[in-house]
Order: C-alpha cells, then sequence, then structure tokens
C-alpha cells in the first residue's frame, strides 16, 4: 500500500502514532493471553476427553479430533498475535528513537559507521563523519549494508551539479511519507546493515549446471525410484528393481555432488536476508513518485513478468523447501526423492533467469534507503532549509550556520561569507571559545548540502566545493609519523585536490603548531597564499597573533574574525559570537590558574 503524506510538528505527530501503537499493543497482548490461555483449556479438556473415551465405551475416539482442531487453530491465531505484537513493538521502538532524534538523545543509539571511516580521507574524521555521536548515526535509518554503504558514500564526497537538486526534490517528497519509513523498518525488524551483496556475487556467477539432459533424467530416476518402492511395499515387485533403481540414483547424486554443493552452499543459509530484501523491494514497489529521481529509481524496480519483490520470494521459497530436508519426518524421504539435488536445479534455474539483476535491485534499493534517510532528517528537523547550489567559482554564503551534531539548546549560530571578495578568513581566539566548532560548523554543513540534505543554517548558498581539513590530525607510533609530519602530508593532499575541479574549501585548524614560531609563520604564509592563488577558500584558526599579519599579505582576499571570553569571579563564560577583527586577549593563563597551576 502506498504511504499518505503526513506532515505537522514532527514531535507532535511522533507522540501521537506512539501512543496508537502502544493502545494496539496492549490490546494484542490482552488477545495473545487470552489466547494462551485458550490453548492450555483445550489441552486440560483433552486429556479429560481422552481419559473418558479410554476408561468407557459411550464416546468415540473421533471426539479427540475436536480438541486437535481447536488447538491447532488456536495456535496460528496465537502464532498470528505475536508475529502482530512484535510489529507494533518494533513501530513503537522506531519513533520512540525519532523523538531521540528531536530531543537530541540520540547519541550512541544508532549506527556509528565505523566501517567508513578512512583515516586517509581529507575530511572524515575532522567533521565526526562516522562513529559514536557522528553525523552518520544521525542521519542513519537505513537497514540494508548496501543503504548504509550508500549514505556514507554521499556524505565522504559531493554529488555533482545536477544530482544535488534532484535528490532534493527526492527528500523533500519522501519526507512526509512517515507510514514508507515505517513499514521498512517493520520489515526488517532488528536487522541492521544486512550484507547482501554476496548475492550480487552469486547471482553473477557463472552456471554451474547445464539442464538440457541432466533434469529430466533426475526426474525419471526419482519417478522409476518411487514406482519400484511402492511395488515393493504392496509385495507387487520383488527387491531387485528398487535396489538398481537406488543404485542408479545414487550413482546421478554423487557424480552431480559437487556440483549440487557449490550451488546450495553460498545460498542455504540466506532465507532470512532474502525475506528482509524481498520485503524491501515490496514495499518500493507499492509507491508511486512524482520526483525524477524517485520515479526513474521506482521503474528501476519494474521489470518484464514478475516483479523482483516476486522474484526474490520464490528464491526464498525454494531455499525453504531445501531447508526442508532437516524436518525430522521428512529427512528420510530426501534421499529417494533426490531432495537436494533437484532444489539444486530448481535454484540455479532462478539464478540463470533471475541472478544477474540482483546487483541493480541491489544498488537501486541502497539509493532509495539512502534517499530515506535524509527524508528523515528533513521530517525532523523542518526548520532546516535546502541549500541553493549556485554556478561559478568557489563560494559559500551562509547566514545563521549551527552543527547539527550540537543539541539545538546550546548550539549558537554564526554567519561565513567567502567568496570572490573575502577567500581566507583568519580566526583567532582564546582556548574553548569556538574556532574549531566554526569550522566544523561549516564543512559538515558543506557535506550535508552537497549530499543533497537540508542544512542547519537560515539560509545557504554555495557553489559545487571540495573539502579538506586538518581538525584531528594525529601523530602515528605504529607509522612512525609525528603529528607536523601527518599535518603537512594531509596540506600536500589538499594542496593537490585545489589543483582540480570543483574547487576546494580548506578548513586548517591551527596550522603548522607543530613547529617553532619562525618557521610557522613563513610556511602558514606560503600555504594559505598558494592554497588561494589556486582558486580555493577557506578558514585558519590560530592562537598565534602573528599568523593574522597573513592577512594584509593577501590584498584584501582575506579578513580577520575572533572569538571573545570573559572571566569573572574564576570563571570562564564564552558566547561563541564571531566578531570582526583581531583577538585582543588570551585566557590561558587565567585558565591555568583556575585549575591550581600557579603562574
Amino acid at each position: 500500500m502506498a504511504a499518505t503524506a503526513t506532515r505537522g510538528d514532527p514531535r507532535r505527530v511522533y507522540d501521537e502514532r506512539i501512543a496508537a501503537r502502544r493502545t494496539t499493543a496492549a490490546r494484542q497482548q490482552r488477545f495473545q493471553a487470552i489466547a494462551g490461555n485458550a490453548r492450555v483449556i483445550v489441552v486440560v479438556l483433552s486429556g479429560l476427553l481422552l481419559w473418558i473415551v479410554l476408561a468407557t465405551e459411550s464416546v468415540s475416539g473421533w471426539w479427540l479430533l475436536l480438541p486437535l482442531v481447536l488447538f491447532l487453530g488456536l495456535s496460528v491465531w496465537f502464532a498470528r498475535i505475536v508475529r502482530l505484537l512484535r510489529c507494533s513493538q518494533r513501530a513503537i521502538a522506531f519513533y520512540e528513537r525519532g523523538v531521540a532524534r528531536i530531543e537530541d538523545r540520540w547519541s550512541g543509539g544508532g549506527e556509528p559507521g565505523l566501517r567508513f571511516l578512512n583515516p586517509e580521507h581529507p575530511y572524515a574524521a575532522d567533521l565526526d563523519l562516522f562513529g559514536p555521536g557522528s553525523l552518520f548515526e544521525l542521519l542513519c535509518i537505513a537497514r540494508t549494508g548496501t543503504g548504509q554503504e550508500t549514505l556514507a558514500n554521499w556524505l565522504l564526497a559531493a554529488a555533482s551539479a545536477e544530482d544535488v537538486p534532484a535528490r532534493q526534490a527526492a527528500v523533500a517528497e519522501l519526507g512526509p511519507l512517515l507510514d514508507l519509513r515505517e513499514d521498512l523498518a517493520l520489515v526488517a525488524g532488528t536487522s541492521s546493515g544486512v550484507d547482501l551483496r554476496g548475492l550480487v556475487t552469486w547471482g553473477e556467477a557463472e552456471p554451474v549446471f547445464r539442464f538440457r539432459r541432466r533434469r529430466p533424467i533426475g526426474i525419471a530416476l526419482v519417478l522409476v525410484t518411487v514406482a519400484t518402492l511402492v511395488g515393493l511395499l504392496t509385495l507387487t515387485t520383488g527387491v531387485a528393481p528398487f535396489a538398481i533403481a537406488a543404485i542408479l540414483q545414487l550413482a546421478f547424486a554423487a557424480a552431480l555432488r559437487k556440483r549440487v554443493h557449490a550451488v546450495l552452499l553460498p545460498i542455504e543459509k540466506r532465507a532470512r536476508e532474502l525475506a528482509l530484501f524481498a520485503g524491501i523491494l515490496a514495499r518500493f514497489e507499492a509507491e508511486q513518485f512524482m520526483s525524477p529521481l524517485l520515479r526513474r529509481l521506482r521503474e528501476a524496480l519494474d521489470a518484464n513478468g514478475q516483479p523482483p519483490s516476486y522474484r526474490m520470494a520464490e528464491l526464498g521459497g525454494l531455499i525453504d523447501l531445501l531447508n526442508a530436508r532437516r524436518n525430522l519426518f521428512f529427512a528420510p524421504l530426501t534421499p529417494i526423492l533426490l531432495w537436494s539435488t533437484h532444489s539444486a536445479f530448481a535454484i540455479e534455474a532462478w539464478r540463470r533467469r533471475s541472478g544477474p539483476a540482483i546487483g541493480r535491485w541491489l544498488h537501486t534499493v541502497g539509493e532509495l534507503e539512502a534517499l530515506c534517510a535524509l527524508a528523515a532528517y528533513h521530517f525532523e528537523h523542518p526548520a532546516d532549509p535546502f541549500p541553493e547550489i549556485i554556478a561559478g567559482g568557489a563560494q559559500v554564503d551562509g547566514e545563521g550556520l549551527g552543527h547539527p551534531l550540537l543539541p539545538a539548546t546550546r548550539c549558537v549560530r554564526n554567519d561565513v561569507h567567502l567568496g570572490d571578495d573575502v577567500r581566507l578568513l583568519v580566526v583567532s581566539g582564546s582556548n574553548m571559545s569556538g574556532k574549531s566548532t566554526l569550522l566544523r560548523t561549516l564543512g559538515v554543513n558543506v557535506v550535508l548540502a552537497l549530499a543533497g540534505a537540508p542544512v542547519r543554517a537560515h539560509r545557504l548558498r554555495l557553489s559545487l566545493l571540495r573539502l579538506g581539513a586538518t581538525l584531528r590530525i594525529q601523530d602515528s607510533l605504529q607509522a612512525g609519523k609525528s603529528r607536523f609530519y601527518a599535518e603537512i602530508t594531509r596540506i600536500r593532499q589538499l594542496v593537490d585536490l585545489a589543483n582540480g575541479a570543483p574547487p576546494l574549501l580548506f578548513l586548517l585548524d591551527e596550522l603548522l603548531h607543530g613547529t617553532n614560531s619562525h618557521d610557522r609563520r613563513l610556511g602558514a604564509s606560503a600555504i594559505v597564499r598558494d592554497l588561494v592563488q589556486r582558486g580555493a577558500i577557506g578558514l585558519i584558526t590560530t592562537h598565534d597573533l602573528a599568523l593574522a599579519d597573513i592577512v594584509a599579505e593577501l590584498g584584501g582576499k582575506a579578513a580577520n574574525v575572533h572569538f571573545e571570553d570573559t572571566f569573572e569571579n574564576g570563571a570562564i563564560a564564552f558566547d561563541y559570537r564571531m566578531r570582526p577583527g583581531v583577538v585582543q586577549k588570551s585566557n590561558a593563563l587565567a585558565l591555568m590558574r583556575a585549575v591550581g597551576i600557579e603562574v
């Protein structure tokens, strides 16, 4: 069923849905108790009826079928209630996580995505894209590993000038479709990051069987063996025909054993993953979208004949039939029926017909899940606007920029303007005054903007940009690198990025602070001058006020800004407001005295 659009205050909407799902769950718990008690009563009555049947001759044993039928019916009802109750509980948990995100209580409760963190990436670690309390954890509601990987890739690399507005339109359409996101969560259950890439590899593998002769031979052998067994049991034939047929069957199965295993081993334990994938496919297939990107992705799921969800469910059914060989009562019959061999034939036939399409279906689902993740953020933060992507040279024009990972009650917003007139901001200020947070605020919002997501700002206009930062540069004992060497290595990487298109936005924190003041002054000046000459724009922070002189060297292409603090009654207070000019005071000595160091 297609999702209906839900609008309004997200917290109110979530609270209403939590209350409704709790009411439903309470009713289902009552039904569960009724069904459970009824089963106990039926068992007791069955025992009493059995005693009557055995102790007297007045009651026919056929009456025992009545409690058996009642027990089976109650068991089916009980199982259905349990399934529905679990869905209600998962829905409650889904909306409670949404409330936690709205209330800034989400950190540590989601998927951190640490597997996507590459220390060599030019900004991933610097901007807290992955890990506990990261941007990825805030955004990610994708259930498949492919969906999570797609979202991570969007954060790690800017989209094209055509893709950003296309994603924005898709996210805007998906935002109100709360039923869709709830249904996807219910389909996935507690699963997160399910890796379905093995299915793609399996589906694209070369065929193992040629069916033209082997499959008819296998069917004929089963029919002959069953016929001779029936003849043996009914005493119409001797043992010899059955023995010959069984020997031929064993020889046939032995000849194909390696190939059968090659087909079954990669797939036989994936029934749960297939059910998840089929459920997600079916839910997306039920939607009809309006935005061009969503329409294209939806059309990618259409195929001639049966829809992808049906095909995946069909494969899941074949695996369920294969696993029936483990049933205690059915297992003795499987050798006679060549169960594993014929299951391999059926599964291989499915792979030849549909296997190569699994990769395309999974890629489409990954994109749809990533868009749903951005749409959830859009719905839960209605005040965050979509940025405007403009053509031309490097430019960032942001008003009221805030950091999306900071609680709204503690998030102080600032304006940042970079472009043709001012290409560099030199940010000075005392310890803990907000310099590094400003760089991260700008960087994270640029990442969101170029992924197609809303941004934490009053307004943001920017061109397509590459991004690079030195906010979390560390030394490495294992690699034998000092902090200074690691920093200049990263700067070399940023210089290379500045040579290409789109232009670079650099965020350099305490530039070259690992060397002496003389070398730092000359090196920093050369670095920023070179980056600006290559068409880059950016910010650098510094405690060394001598670096503020770089502004004069760039001939009006740079500006000094600063953060201030106040120290009263032994306590330091910050307002985190960016002001023009160079900071005029430091709090280092006051901080040392505040912690008991005599200076």
